[in-house]
């Protein structure tokens, strides 16, 4: 029997953490460690160290609004990169907002960079910057021209999620009534998009267009932010054992969101920061170790801190999702919602019993390694 990917990579040696900083430099008066770490144990300071010194990447951020608040957080955050999701629309509207973000990268060159390869994650945290991959999540502004790719890929795209939750000209979103998968036409734009180096990503598909992204792409799918069936199956965006499995076969990478009305009902009390670690268990188990990382699809500062409110958050939802979506107030779990979401994560991942190897790889090793195997520049 031949061996599969995600059971032959589990045989090689752990890569080297990074050189870090000091401990010391990790939190500042006005940011200090939450109550409950005030008087960490040996095991908690070593994993603020492992943090420190880690490659960090959020698989999903919206980028729409960003501000100085946004930029704050980031450094508050220790993130070494992150894909920004960039509004779509049509191409033009695209493009603009490509530029919008290029120009935005290149006024903070102090702290920004524009990230189109795997090395530009290393530059990063070598240079104390953040890196920043665009992309976007629906396909509409690839209109009905594949000559329209190249357009995207030279203005900086690197990763586009095939469908929204509906319909589009390459195949079926998550809550169509159908479930038809990639229609011809995104079967040749997913070809399109492994000949320049643009990760598909297929996060809101479908279930058939999920399998057919994965299974018609050259490399391995991405899964920047979604969550596992087997343990809520209360949502149409969940991925099955199945889905996890032959995007782990190919080398891909699931995200598992940090939205937490998406990962289990009745927040704070039946889904909790346990609850997201369980679903990163899972998926590991299901997939293996290599191809399991983080999207937190949501403002980097955090929903609350962004201005999320009943009124401008959740009301507008119950119109714009169908009632499978199951939105939730307050949509989030406290410990994800705050620039330090992923301290919090890597303290409950060793607190599991997760090696310190396998969290750095979760937190963003995975997505670094995915990044080497897809993107051409």
């Amino acid at each position: 029997m031949p061996i599969k990917r995600r059971d032959f990579v589990k045989m090689l040696p752990l890569g080297a953490i990074l050189p870090g900083q000091a401990l010391s430099s990790l939190f500042t008066e006005n940011h200090p460690l939450p109550s409950d770490d005030l008087q960490p144990t040996r095991k908690q300071k070593d994993i603020e160290q492992l943090y420190k010194e880690a490659i960090v990447i959020d698989g999903l951020i919206i980028g729409r609004g960003w501000n100085k608040d946004s930029m704050k957080a980031l450094d508050e955050s220790g993130y070494t990169g992150f894909n920004a999701s960039v509004d779509s629309g049509n191409l033009a509207k695209g493009l603009k907002n490509l530029e919008e973000w290029q120009k935005r990268i290149q006024e903070n060159a102090n702290r920004l960079l524009l990230a189109t390869s795997a090395n530009d994650y290393v530059r990063a945290k070598k240079e104390n910057k953040t890196a920043i991959m665009l992309g976007f999540q629906n396909a509409t502004m690839v209109e009905d021209s594949i000559e329209n790719l190249d357009k995207l890929y030279k203005a900086g795209t690197r990763w586009i999620q095939l469908t929204y939750n509906e319909r589009n000209l390459l195949g079926d979103g998550c809550t169509e009534r159908t479930n038809a998968g990639l229609s011809d036409f995104g079967i040749e734009v997913v070809e399109r998009m492994n000949e320049l180096g643009i990760i598909v990503d297929v996060s809101h598909c479908g279930k058939q267009t999920t399998i057919d992204g994965i299974k018609f792409s050259k490399y391995g799918a991405s899964i920047n932010h979604s969550m596992c069936e087997a343990l809520y199956k209360n949502h149409p965006r969940a991925k099955t054992d199945d889905q996890i499995r032959a995007m782990a076969d190919k080398g891909g990478v699931i995200g598992i969101i940090c939205l937490g009305y998406m990962i289990g009902p009745n927040l704070g009390t039946e889904t909790t920061l346990e609850t997201y670690v369980d679903h990163i268990a899972h998926a590991v188990k299901v997939g293996g170790i290599d191809h399991v990382g983080l999207g937190a699809d949501f403002a980097i500062q955090g929903l609350e801190a962004s201005g999320a409110t009943r009124d401008n958050w959740y009301v507008p939802r119950l119109t714009r999702f169908k009632d499978t979506y199951n939105v939730q107030w307050p949509p989030w779990i406290p410990e994800l919602d705050t620039t330090h979401r992923y301290r919090h994560v890597a303290r409950a991942l060793n607190k599991s019993g997760f090696s310190s190897g396998d969290i750095e790889k979760i937190l963003g090793q995975n997505w670094l390694r995915y990044y080497r195997e897809t993107l051409k520049s």
